[in-house]
């Protein structure tokens, strides 16, 4: 893949680069790591400019997940009809990522970058959604972008001329962010678990002085009638 895509980007140069990754953006599974490390080696070969083509890499990746993103926003669930995307996201994936959002809200848009599987899935579920607004993803999306994108394009730039340490890198660097990705859900989670067990024990809370509150009213009012009744026998 690294091969062909290598020879393609030469010939056709920025404009090539820019197209892949529009097409990784809708699931093709092409992988986009890969796809900008070959940007980053026609770089390093010397036939494009590496900072031109991380700004290429980051336009390209933010312009793909954007269609995805927009295209769940207009159509919403009537999306699912068109079989290819039907397939793609079929009824057992919706539900887990719907899960995910629930469970952590927009930030999986952020960790969305880092799974190639459930990228193009979960930009469309978000759109779908319509509760996360296009600034928002663009946030997020946005800052994975700018955080990983030229990583792979200057991996590729400095190991063009050894292929094979570039693949190594390149496996370390992918099983790297997987790793990340793993302890960052876990933060997550963790994080989670403990802000719904504060919520949970402070509602508690709040129904416990609501119930003493009713308590004393309760306590108050035969006081109250007693008071009265003995006023009228005085009168």
């Amino acid at each position: 893949m690294l091969v062909f895509l290598e020879q393609f980007f030469i010939q056709f140069g920025y404009a090539a680069v820019f197209f892949i990754l529009i097409l990784c953006g809708f699931g093709i599974p092409i992988p986009e790591d890969v796809t900008l490390v070959a940007g980053g080696v026609i770089s390093g070969l010397g036939y494009k400019n590496v900072h031109f083509m991380a700004v290429t890499g980051v336009l390209g990746v933010l312009v793909g997940d954007g269609i995805m993103f927009m295209l769940g926003r207009h159509y919403g669930n009537q999306i699912l009809k068109f079989r290819p995307v039907g397939k793609m996201l079929n009824p057992k994936r919706y539900a887990l990522i719907r899960q995910k959002f629930d469970q952590y809200g927009n930030r999986v848009m952020f960790v969305a970058r880092f799974l190639p599987g459930l990228r193009s899935p979960m930009f469309l579920v978000a759109g779908m959604s319509g509760k996360v607004s296009f600034m928002r993803w663009l946030m997020m999306d946005g800052l994975a972008a700018i955080l990983t994108v030229p990583l792979w394009v200057y991996l590729g730039h400095f190991g063009a001329e050894n292929k094979d340490w570039l693949m190594k890198q390149v496996h370390q660097f992918q099983y790297g962010l997987y790793i990340v990705c793993a302890i960052g859900a876990a933060w997550a989670g963790y994080h989670l678990y403990h802000r719904r067990q504060g919520l949970i024990a402070r509602r508690d809370e709040l129904l416990e002085k609501r119930r003493q509150r009713r308590l004393t009213r309760e306590a108050k009012q035969p006081q109250a009638q007693q008071s009265t009744q003995q006023q009228s026998h005085s009168k």
